[in-house]
Protein backbone atom coordinates (compact mmCIF):
# COMPACT_ATOMS: atom_id res chain seq x y z
CA UNK A 1 0.00 0.00 0.00
CA UNK A 2 3.15 2.34 0.87
CA UNK A 3 4.32 1.77 -2.67
CA UNK A 4 0.93 2.79 -4.20
CA UNK A 5 0.94 6.16 -1.77
CA UNK A 6 4.59 6.43 -3.24
CA UNK A 7 3.57 6.04 -6.37
CA UNK A 8 0.80 8.39 -6.77
CA UNK A 9 2.45 10.77 -5.11
CA UNK A 10 5.24 10.68 -7.96
CA UNK A 11 3.11 11.17 -10.31
CA UNK A 12 1.71 14.20 -8.74
CA UNK A 13 4.63 15.69 -8.22
CA UNK A 14 5.68 14.96 -11.48
CA UNK A 15 2.82 16.91 -12.85
CA UNK A 16 3.46 19.82 -10.58
CA UNK A 17 6.57 20.25 -11.80
CA UNK A 18 5.74 19.89 -15.60
CA UNK A 19 3.34 22.99 -14.82
CA UNK A 20 5.91 24.57 -12.38
CA UNK A 21 8.38 24.84 -15.34
CA UNK A 22 6.06 25.85 -18.24
CA UNK A 23 7.15 29.23 -19.60
CA UNK A 24 4.26 29.65 -21.59
CA UNK A 25 0.97 28.04 -20.49
CA UNK A 26 -1.14 26.64 -23.11
CA UNK A 27 -3.84 29.15 -23.31
CA UNK A 28 -7.53 28.27 -21.85
CA UNK A 29 -9.40 30.51 -24.57
CA UNK A 30 -9.45 31.03 -28.24
CA UNK A 31 -6.74 34.28 -27.71
CA UNK A 32 -6.12 37.13 -25.34
CA UNK A 33 -5.08 40.28 -27.06
CA UNK A 34 -2.63 42.30 -24.79
CA UNK A 35 -3.89 45.81 -24.11
CA UNK A 36 -2.02 48.46 -21.76
CA UNK A 37 -5.45 50.11 -20.81
CA UNK A 38 -6.00 48.37 -17.20
CA UNK A 39 -9.07 50.11 -16.84
CA UNK A 40 -11.52 46.92 -18.51
CA UNK A 41 -8.66 44.53 -18.84
CA UNK A 42 -8.30 40.91 -17.49
CA UNK A 43 -4.78 40.23 -16.56
CA UNK A 44 -3.50 37.05 -18.24
CA UNK A 45 -0.12 35.73 -18.25
CA UNK A 46 1.99 38.93 -18.09
CA UNK A 47 -0.88 40.93 -20.01
CA UNK A 48 -3.94 42.96 -19.68
CA UNK A 49 -6.37 41.16 -22.32
CA UNK A 50 -8.82 43.23 -24.10
CA UNK A 51 -12.53 41.81 -24.16
CA UNK A 52 -12.26 38.79 -27.17
CA UNK A 53 -15.53 40.32 -28.74
CA UNK A 54 -13.66 43.88 -29.70
CA UNK A 55 -10.59 42.06 -30.93
CA UNK A 56 -10.32 43.02 -34.83
CA UNK A 57 -7.81 41.64 -37.53
CA UNK A 58 -4.82 44.41 -36.87
CA UNK A 59 -4.57 42.59 -33.13
CA UNK A 60 -3.21 39.59 -34.77
CA UNK A 61 -1.24 41.78 -37.44
CA UNK A 62 2.38 42.52 -38.55
CA UNK A 63 3.68 44.05 -41.71
CA UNK A 64 7.51 44.56 -42.05
CA UNK A 65 9.40 41.61 -42.00
CA UNK A 66 10.06 41.71 -46.27
CA UNK A 67 12.00 44.86 -45.01
CA UNK A 68 15.87 44.83 -45.12
CA UNK A 69 17.28 46.53 -42.29
CA UNK A 70 20.93 47.21 -44.10
CA UNK A 71 22.81 49.78 -45.65
CA UNK A 72 20.57 50.35 -48.40
CA UNK A 73 17.35 50.63 -46.41
CA UNK A 74 17.09 54.77 -47.21
CA UNK A 75 14.65 54.90 -44.23
CA UNK A 76 16.93 53.00 -42.08
CA UNK A 77 19.16 54.48 -39.05
CA UNK A 78 22.41 53.56 -37.33
CA UNK A 79 20.37 51.97 -34.64
CA UNK A 80 17.74 49.99 -37.04
CA UNK A 81 20.39 48.63 -40.06
CA UNK A 82 23.36 46.77 -40.02
CA UNK A 83 25.98 49.55 -39.90
CA UNK A 84 26.47 49.00 -36.52
CA UNK A 85 29.33 47.91 -34.59
CA UNK A 86 28.36 43.88 -34.69
CA UNK A 87 27.24 44.62 -38.02
CA UNK A 88 23.10 43.21 -37.60
CA UNK A 89 19.92 44.11 -36.30
CA UNK A 90 17.09 42.55 -35.35
CA UNK A 91 13.65 42.91 -36.33
CA UNK A 92 11.22 41.39 -33.83
CA UNK A 93 7.66 40.48 -34.12
CA UNK A 94 6.70 39.29 -30.44
CA UNK A 95 3.70 40.02 -28.20
CA UNK A 96 5.11 43.88 -28.11
CA UNK A 97 4.38 44.34 -32.18
CA UNK A 98 1.29 42.02 -31.90
CA UNK A 99 -1.08 41.54 -29.63
CA UNK A 100 -2.90 39.36 -30.45
CA UNK A 101 0.24 36.79 -29.63
CA UNK A 102 -0.27 37.17 -26.17
CA UNK A 103 -0.61 33.21 -24.40
CA UNK A 104 -0.11 31.47 -27.71
CA UNK A 105 3.83 30.90 -26.68
CA UNK A 106 5.32 31.69 -30.62
CA UNK A 107 6.94 34.81 -31.45
CA UNK A 108 9.07 35.61 -35.07
CA UNK A 109 11.89 37.74 -35.66
CA UNK A 110 13.91 38.80 -38.55
CA UNK A 111 18.04 39.21 -38.69
CA UNK A 112 19.62 41.56 -41.03
CA UNK A 113 23.73 40.79 -41.54
CA UNK A 114 25.89 43.09 -42.70
CA UNK A 115 28.45 41.15 -45.66
CA UNK A 116 31.42 39.09 -44.11
CA UNK A 117 31.49 39.75 -40.90
CA UNK A 118 28.15 40.79 -39.84
CA UNK A 119 27.22 39.08 -36.51
CA UNK A 120 24.44 38.40 -33.99
CA UNK A 121 26.88 38.12 -31.08
CA UNK A 122 26.60 34.88 -28.74
CA UNK A 123 23.21 35.43 -26.76
CA UNK A 124 20.80 33.08 -25.35
CA UNK A 125 17.11 33.19 -24.88
CA UNK A 126 15.70 32.49 -21.17
CA UNK A 127 11.95 31.61 -22.18
CA UNK A 128 12.83 29.83 -25.91
CA UNK A 129 13.81 27.54 -28.27
CA UNK A 130 14.72 29.53 -31.85
CA UNK A 131 14.54 27.81 -35.31
CA UNK A 132 15.91 29.76 -37.76
CA UNK A 133 15.96 29.83 -41.47
CA UNK A 134 17.83 31.20 -43.63
CA UNK A 135 16.74 33.92 -46.17
CA UNK A 136 20.08 34.63 -48.28
CA UNK A 137 23.37 35.18 -47.86
CA UNK A 138 25.48 32.35 -45.90
CA UNK A 139 26.00 32.23 -42.21
CA UNK A 140 28.18 30.13 -39.75
CA UNK A 141 25.82 29.29 -36.92
CA UNK A 142 26.24 27.41 -33.89
CA UNK A 143 25.46 26.74 -29.95
CA UNK A 144 27.16 25.51 -27.04
CA UNK A 145 26.04 22.90 -24.73
CA UNK A 146 25.91 23.12 -21.16
CA UNK A 147 28.60 22.10 -18.46
CA UNK A 148 30.40 20.26 -17.68
CA UNK A 149 31.13 19.47 -22.35
CA UNK A 150 30.85 23.21 -23.08
CA UNK A 151 30.99 21.26 -26.88
CA UNK A 152 30.44 23.80 -29.49
CA UNK A 153 28.00 22.71 -32.46
CA UNK A 154 27.90 24.24 -35.24
CA UNK A 155 26.90 24.59 -39.33
CA UNK A 156 27.22 26.39 -42.29
CA UNK A 157 23.95 27.29 -43.63
CA UNK A 158 22.70 28.61 -46.94
CA UNK A 159 19.58 30.26 -48.40
CA UNK A 160 16.64 27.72 -47.60
CA UNK A 161 18.93 26.47 -44.80
CA UNK A 162 17.10 25.05 -40.43
CA UNK A 163 18.81 25.13 -37.79
CA UNK A 164 17.56 24.70 -34.20
CA UNK A 165 18.99 26.48 -31.16
CA UNK A 166 17.88 24.40 -27.98
CA UNK A 167 16.36 25.96 -25.25
CA UNK A 168 18.47 28.84 -22.97
CA UNK A 169 22.14 27.63 -24.46
CA UNK A 170 24.26 30.36 -25.89
CA UNK A 171 24.24 30.62 -29.70
CA UNK A 172 25.34 32.95 -32.04
CA UNK A 173 25.55 33.81 -36.08
CA UNK A 174 27.97 35.12 -38.24
CA UNK A 175 27.77 35.79 -42.18
CA UNK A 176 31.07 34.60 -43.65
CA UNK A 177 29.88 35.03 -47.17
CA UNK A 178 30.73 38.60 -49.59
CA UNK A 179 27.56 39.44 -49.72
CA UNK A 180 24.65 40.88 -47.01
CA UNK A 181 22.77 38.09 -45.21
CA UNK A 182 19.32 37.68 -43.87
CA UNK A 183 17.46 35.07 -41.44
CA UNK A 184 13.65 34.43 -39.89
CA UNK A 185 13.58 32.86 -36.66
CA UNK A 186 10.67 31.52 -35.09
CA UNK A 187 10.91 31.41 -31.26
CA UNK A 188 8.92 29.33 -28.64
CA UNK A 189 7.56 32.16 -26.65
CA UNK A 190 5.63 35.13 -26.59
CA UNK A 191 8.65 36.98 -25.43
CA UNK A 192 11.21 34.97 -25.15
CA UNK A 193 13.63 37.72 -23.92
CA UNK A 194 17.34 38.04 -25.19
CA UNK A 195 20.63 38.34 -22.84
CA UNK A 196 23.57 39.30 -24.81
CA UNK A 197 26.68 37.88 -23.22
CA UNK A 198 29.57 39.87 -23.82
CA UNK A 199 26.96 42.95 -23.00
CA UNK A 200 26.05 41.43 -19.57
CA UNK A 201 29.03 40.35 -18.59
CA UNK A 202 31.01 43.69 -19.25
CA UNK A 203 28.10 45.90 -19.65
CA UNK A 204 26.07 45.30 -16.47
CA UNK A 205 24.62 48.57 -14.96
CA UNK A 206 26.32 49.03 -11.86
CA UNK A 207 28.98 47.17 -13.60
CA UNK A 208 29.82 43.47 -11.72
CA UNK A 209 32.88 44.30 -9.75
CA UNK A 210 36.26 43.85 -11.87
CA UNK A 211 38.06 41.36 -9.88
CA UNK A 212 35.23 39.02 -9.72
CA UNK A 213 35.40 39.23 -13.40
CA UNK A 214 39.13 38.92 -13.62
CA UNK A 215 38.74 35.93 -11.23
CA UNK A 216 36.44 34.57 -13.44
CA UNK A 217 38.19 34.82 -16.68
CA UNK A 218 41.70 34.16 -15.22
CA UNK A 219 42.68 37.50 -16.63
CA UNK A 220 44.18 40.42 -15.92
CA UNK A 221 42.34 42.85 -13.53
CA UNK A 222 43.56 45.56 -16.43
CA UNK A 223 41.82 43.61 -19.10
CA UNK A 224 38.48 43.45 -17.32
CA UNK A 225 38.62 47.25 -16.56
CA UNK A 226 39.66 47.65 -20.55
CA UNK A 227 36.41 45.56 -21.41
CA UNK A 228 34.27 47.35 -19.05
CA UNK A 229 34.55 51.03 -20.59
CA UNK A 230 34.00 49.68 -24.24
CA UNK A 231 30.76 50.36 -25.75
CA UNK A 232 28.45 47.78 -25.87
CA UNK A 233 25.91 47.87 -28.83
CA UNK A 234 23.00 45.98 -28.39
CA UNK A 235 21.39 44.93 -31.86
CA UNK A 236 17.75 43.73 -30.86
Amino acid sequence: MKRVHFLANFVFLAFAASFAFAFDPSPLQDFCVAINDTKDGVFVNGKFCKDPKLATANDFFFSGLNIARDTSNPVGSVARNTSNPVGSVVTPANVAQIPGLNTLGISLVRIDYAPYGGLNPPHTHPRATEVITVLEGTLYVGFVTSNPDNRLITKVLKPGDVFVFPFGLIHFQFNVGKTKASAISALSSQNPGVITIANAVFGSTPPIRSDVLAKAFQVDKKIVDYLQKQFWYDNN
